[in-house]
């Protein structure tokens, strides 16, 4: 799995670091960092979910 974000796309609605805070966090603009672009197996479930739950389509999960 790889995580990546579109910091130009994010409207800092922050479901995603609410979702996945080990796979996602926000800067002081409340824009999208990806903390763990592979995550763990145990985050991956959690990832996927912030990739559906992304208002602005910022967030994307490629298995």
């Amino acid at each position: 799995m790889r995580v990546t974000a579109d910091r130009e796309v994010c409207v800092g609605a922050g479901l995603c670091a609410l979702t996945a805070p080990e796979v996602f966090d926000q800067d002081d603009d409340g824009v999208v960092m990806v903390l763990a672009a592979e995550p763990r197996d145990e985050a991956r479930a959690a990832a996927r979910e912030a990739g559906t739950l992304c208002p602005s389509g910022a967030v994307r999960v490629v298995e």
